[in-house]
């Protein structure tokens, strides 16, 4: 994609002039689940499947002959070979399903292998079609966790390209769907990811806008922050948010329509150096301890985290410069979404001109209601903002207020304004080549620069509050971390 059009595009985001296509509400169902004990046990037919436009099972594997590899032992687990069949019996006209490929545990090094031999890659190609017809799927998700990393090679750049070119060819013979799950790390786009070819041959891209911070870190950090937080001190941690990771791959040449925000309904815990420090960058020891249902150390789902807090004993904060929370219980720390942050997320996902959201995943929302507020609270956010018949607010409610957000950018919804205005080549000598910049005499203001004629319009904008547009990372920030 041009600058040219990918600036015209995220303009049409920012002002929420996006055309009238309905918001996709991509869920993912981890197939593991079904072998939980106690309320963490989630069955294929727990599913509401008038709560997602596009259902994803997940995962099948792939060998190094070049075919999928069904992971025998979890459907059997999940009543044998039927699940496939069982979650199909769930779509309608209006709900499509895919099975997804990969995920984290199946690295890189095996797709590397296929994806970079000719004959084996073609092999693959034909091996999904089978696969998806023969079991009666609409479409397939590509989570190749990364090309060229974990055990990668640096040729995956193009032969990730070359797939996606050759699954694109098939697909479109069957009317499927083809979609893939990408990291956000700003590493992968130029040596996993060639951002404008993805846009080109994928049917949507989700955004895994989740496992920013974790355990791996030193420090409590946010799981998914949608934007930045005071805490950030350098550059890289100022990038580790929702905001800056949407508006990278679109000024990487991502088509923001095809772009579906990630939500996790999870949290990521941490165990606290000293009760006595327990805010957003307070030293951790290491992971928090695991949940009764996903027995992971570091990780807690949204149904842990909500029944533990209804049960008592967890303080909880509201992370407003970040717009998520955080719960604490003596030495334990955990940063997830709840149905406030996860409004806000779906209102940016509106606002940016984007093309819905994605969740992972069904089996860690609240999908029994235990915690009181209906079944799947989180996923039934993001249907009432995105797929109802108006749009939630996004302003301040009940812990949740309206102050200034750092890196909030243009379309911050904690009330940025923007005005076009129009400068011809030499009018305002704000513009001087496409792309953002900023205002010479107001450093709260900035302009997204457009190509027009033989010069620029600058579409004009204003940070919240008192932040500062920050040229270095083209989103607002702290006015203490700007140079202006």
């Amino acid at each position: 994609m041009s600058p040219i059009l990918s600036g015209f595009l995220l303009l049409l985001g920012v002002l929420n002039i996006c055309g009238a296509d309905e918001k996709k509400v991509v869920c993912y169902h981890g197939s593991w689940s079904a072998y939980r004990n106690g309320n963490g046990r989630f069955e294929i037919e727990y599913i509401k499947p008038e709560l997602c436009t596009h259902m994803i099972y997940s995962f099948v594997g792939i060998t190094s002959a070049g075919e999928v590899r069904i992971l025998d032992e979890w459907l059997d687990l999940a009543s044998g070979k039927n699940a496939y069949n069982r979650f199909n019996k769930l779509k309608s006209s209006n709900t499509k399903t895919l099975v997804a490929i990969g995920g984290w545990n199946e690295g890189s090094a095996t797709y590397s292998a296929v994806m970079n031999n000719a004959a084996l890659r073609q092999k693959f190609v034909q091996n999904v079609v089978n696969f998806v017809k023969t079991y009666g799927f609409d479409g397939f998700d590509l989570d190749w966790e990364y090309p060229a990393n974990r055990g990668g090679s640096p040729g995956d750049l193009r032969a990730y390209v070359e797939l996606l070119k050759e699954l694109r060819a098939e697909f479109d013979k069957h009317g499927f769907i083809l979609s893939a799950a990408v990291g956000v790390g700003r590493y992968l786009i130029g040596s996993a990811y060639d951002v404008p070819q993805l846009s080109k041959y994928l049917d949507f891209i989700n955004l895994m806008t989740y496992d920013l911070h974790g355990s791996w870190d030193s420090k409590t950090g946010q799981n998914a922050p949608l934007y930045a937080s005071s805490a950030d001190k350098t550059e890289a941690e100022r990038q580790l948010n929702v905001d800056s990771s949407v508006r990278y791959w679109i000024q990487n040449g991502a088509d923001p329509a095809k772009l579906i925000l990630g939500m996790g309904t999870y949290g990521r815990t941490f165990t606290l150096a000293s009760t006595a420090n327990t805010g957003v960058g307070a030293p951790a020891t290491g992971p928090g301890t695991s949940g009764p249902y996903t027995m992971e150390s570091g990780m807690m789902g949204y149904n842990e985290i909500c029944e533990k807090i209804k049960a008592g004993g967890w303080t909880v904060t509201w992370d407003d410069e970040q717009k998520v929370p955080y719960a604490v219980s003596g030495n334990q720390w955990v940063g997830y979404d709840n149905e406030e942050s996860i409004k806000l997320k779906s209102q940016y996902v509106l606002d940016m001109g984007l093309g819905g959201g994605m969740i992972w995943s069904l089996e860690t929302d609240d999908f029994k209601g235990v915690c009181g507020a209906g079944t799947f609270p989180l996923l039934s956010t993001i249907n009432q903002v995105l797929r109802g018949a108006a749009a939630t607010s996004s302003g301040s409610s009940a812990g949740a207020s309206s102050s200034s957000s750092a890196s909030s950018g243009s379309s911050s919804s904690s009330g940025s304004s923007a005005t076009s205005v129009s400068s011809g080549s030499s009018s305002s000598g704000v513009c001087s080549s496409v792309g953002y910049a900023r205002d010479p005499s107001d450093c709260g203001v900035f302009y997204l620069c457009v190509a027009s004629g033989s010069g620029y319009t600058a579409h004009r904008f204003t940070c919240p509050g008192d932040l500062a547009f920050d040229v270095s990372s083209s989103a607002c920030n702290y006015r203490s971390l700007v140079a202006c």
